[in-house]
């Protein structure tokens, strides 16, 4: 698959753009497991032009992340165009357009998947991001604003028209949320479409090794981005890349194995940005590593409570010593999805 000039290989991964989420710390994991591409977290096209410390903090991206892309949100074709400008002078292999996100006080400002509402200024604030960079411009959105809207087969082929090199889509409407089932139907009309030429990647519930395989043979896409499912499991690039090559399931993380990754992000994070936001910002990926273990309440307080690095680590120790023979299950519910 290639995004431009850009060669991602056969059947590539890539981690979703998540706020809050996808900082620097935790793409070194998700790289290190075997991710082929990932985004910064989506930074706000009106505070990058406004020189926000937030949103310029964004834009640090690292040579070992390569290839990586930049993803901005907006709702006016003026400021998005500036923005961009900006983050081509970060040298990102791709500038991605958040069509997608369906937070409400963004979407209800026209950003994000609000501009589904409005496909003519899509298309035109598209055309002149293109025009305004020369990084490969992609996009990622939804199936529709709701299920009485679901026009992304015809959105796909006008952002092609303007000149998007690639294009990310998630399985459900803007008005779903993250809700019931994502559905892939219409990511394989798109896919299948005579007209389009350039990769889609399909995105949504790819939680498994196994829902990973079946979304590649049934619905055709060329890559498959993966988010929520990447929280407390940085690894699962790892078990997906195994499996489509072997067809075998990795054995699970032992609990000692997730304190040591734990304790290497909480490192990172801190080598970062600093020990007090280090630490802040890490809490929810801690709890997330040791998600469903038992009579875990009273340690995962002191973990999201505690802000001494060395105090963290020993708890990670104890963590490590109580739960050394626990097997964690992650297996999932059987879905008609399959």
């Amino acid at each position: 698959m290639k995004i431009g000039n850009l060669d991602l290989g056969n059947r590539p991964l890539f981690l979703a753009p998540m706020e809050d989420v996808t900082d620097p710390s935790f793409r070194i994991l998700c790289k290190r497991f075997g991710a082929d591409m990932m985004y910064t977290e989506f930074i706000n096209a009106d505070g990058l032009i406004r020189d926000a410390k937030t949103s310029v903090a964004k834009l640090d991206i690292f040579d070992y992340e390569r290839p990586i892309g930049i993803q901005l949100y907006g709702h006016e074709i003026d400021s998005m165009v500036e923005a961009t400008r900006v983050a081509t002078a970060a040298k990102p292999e791709v500038i991605d357009i958040n069509f997608g996100c369906p937070v409400k006080k963004i979407a209800n400002r026209g950003a994000g998947s609000g501009m589904m509402r409005d496909v003519p200024k899509m298309v035109e604030m598209t055309r002149q991001i293109v025009n305004a960079t020369n990084i490969p411009v992609t996009v990622k959105t939804r199936l529709g604003w709701d299920e009485s809207s679901k026009n992304i087969v015809e959105i796909a082929e006008q952002l092609q028209d303007v000149g998007i090199k690639a294009l990310t889509i998630h399985g459900r409407t803007r008005a779903q949320l993250y809700k019931g089932e994502a559905d892939w139907t219409l990511i394989g009309e798109v896919k299948n479409n005579p007209k389009m030429i350039i990769p889609i990647i399909g995105n949504g519930d790819i939680i498994s090794p196994e829902r990973a395989k079946f979304a590649f043979n049934q619905y055709g896409v060329d890559g498959i981005m993966i988010g929520r499912a990447t929280y407390g499991r940085p690894w699962i690039f790892k078990e997906i890349k195994h499996f489509l090559e072997t067809g075998e399931k990795l054995k699970p993380f032992t609990i000692p194995e997730k304190v040591e990754l734990a304790k290497y992000h909480l490192n990172k994070s801190i080598e970062i940005k600093g020990e007090k936001t280090g630490i802040f910002e890490l809490r929810r990926h801690l709890t997330s590593y040791f998600k469903g273990l038992p009579h875990f309440k009273e340690m995962r307080l002191k973990l999201v409570t505690s802000t001494d690095p060395e105090e963290l680590s020993n708890l990670l120790d104890l963590v490590a010593s109580n739960y050394a023979d626990f097997i964690p299950d992650e297996s999932i519910n059987s879905s008609p999805w399959l």
